[in-house]
């Protein structure tokens, strides 16, 4: 993704490039190439959108604890982070991934390469994300997702050949371990009454950078096999959307796109208030049974949620691409860049709360880290639209085209 993982493509359009019809027979043969579609805005507008929730995510689990500052802002940032952001940045994440696998696909067959070279250069850059997750991991923060979704190029890329009901099976059969790895990941804290920033805390405490170096080394692939089943529901669903190209001509899908979004968002809160009146302090000595379907209920209604997310950003882009605003220019050129401004935003984060940085893990809490990500994202579309004027593509991206396509 240029985009996050999956879709960290070579300059021009994400949609599938127009390939020249044969000539017809005769000496007037025109040599002119056909054009290549416009890119399509909805996928980028999608992947600029999804780098604030990633953010808002990750922000609050440097902080050695979310309690710090105003309690009432504390409170409405934690319920804001239950119902809208926890467990809805990994699904349209994956979404977006899967989506951006079928495009990358559609270019290479569109150039006339065959499905084995396709295939093999998908893998590829697969085990590359996993290398540059792990550097990630290694030198700035345990919590990456870049390793995650290599490995999952590298498993589902066969996918890509099966037919609809293959994806939709996959989708289906493995939601419910997803959910229940993330639910037993979100009941152990809610069942004790604590802060499940807390117990997921990345924070680094009085470590220092060798000790955490060691660590997150022999942690990672423990975290990757754990993690990938997770983000497999999402990347089977953005195969399926990717063939029907709902981000690439949501003005066709509009209707659909409508009552998705609609649907998903009420069914996302609605499952995601029980846990977050559990994490505030409202609900309190709730029922071991209510504390484990709450804890079951969040991640499950969180998937709809995330793509729900991108289906509202499709809608917004079938009127900004009428007339394209700064604001919507500058998401768009965020998006192209995610996977540069997705490992800026680790940077910044060592930078503001480690201890070899301005060392803020022990004064700021959940409101002010949600603030330190809103800051960092901004930072992030200024930076983004200066590279998009200059027309530089974003080195992460280039990175990966250098090492994927030798």
């Amino acid at each position: 993704m240029t985009t996050l993982p999956g879709a960290a493509a070579p300059p021009g359009p994400t949609t599938a490039e127009t390939v020249p019809a044969p000539a017809p027979p005769g000496p007037t043969v025109s040599t002119v190439p056909t054009p290549a579609p416009a890119r399509a805005l909805a996928p980028d507008l999608a992947r600029g959108v999804m780098l604030l929730a990633i953010g808002f995510a990750h922000a609050p689990l440097f902080v050695t604890s979310v309690d710090r500052g105003p309690a009432v802002a504390n409170a409405i940032a934690d319920l804001f982070h239950v119902l809208f952001v926890g467990n809805h940045a990994r699904p349209m994440f994956a979404f977006l991934f899967g989506y951006a696998l079928v495009q990358l696909l559609d270019r290479r067959l569109a150039r006339g390469e065959s499905w084995v070279s396709a295939r093999k250069l998908l893998r590829r850059r697969g085990w590359w994300l996993m290398a540059i997750g792990f550097a990630h991991t290694v030198a700035l923060v345990p919590i990456d997702i870049l390793a995650v979704y290599g490995f999952g190029a590298v498993l589902l890329t066969g996918l890509l050949r099966r037919g609809d009901r293959a994806l939709l099976w996959t989708a289906g059969l493995t939601l419910i371990p997803a959910t229940a790895v993330i639910g037993a990941v979100l009941w152990f804290p809610l069942s004790q009454g604590v802060s499940t920033y807390t117990k997921g805390s990345v924070a680094a405490g009085a470590r220092g950078f060798g000790e955490l170096l060691v660590e997150r080394t022999l942690v990672w692939p423990f975290s990757v096999l754990s993690v990938i089943v997770t983000v497999v529901p999402g990347i089977a669903l953005g195969m399926w959307a990717a063939r029907r190209r709902i981000l690439d001509e949501p003005e066709h899908h509009r209707s659909l796109l409508i009552r998705f979004a609609v649907i998903s968002s009420a069914v996302s809160v609605a499952g995601g208030l029980p846990a977050g009146l559990l994490q505030i302090g409202v609900w309190t000595a709730a029922p071991d049974a209510a504390v484990w379907a709450a804890a079951m209920a969040q991640p499950l209604t969180g998937y709809a949620g995330g793509i729900g997310m991108a289906a509202l950003v499709a809608l917004i882009a079938i009127r900004a691409s009428r007339s394209r605003g700064r604001l919507t220019t500058m998401v768009e050129a965020l998006g192209q860049r995610s996977m540069t401004f997705y490992l800026f935003q680790s940077v910044v984060f060592v930078l503001v709360f480690y201890p070899y940085g301005l060392g803020l893990q022990d004064d700021l809490g959940l409101a002010a880290a949600t603030g330190v990500a809103a800051l960092t994202w901004l930072g992030s579309l200024v930076l983004a639209d200066v590279m998009r004027r200059v027309r530089h593509r974003g080195p992460a991206e280039i990175l990966l085209r250098r090492l994927a396509y030798r």
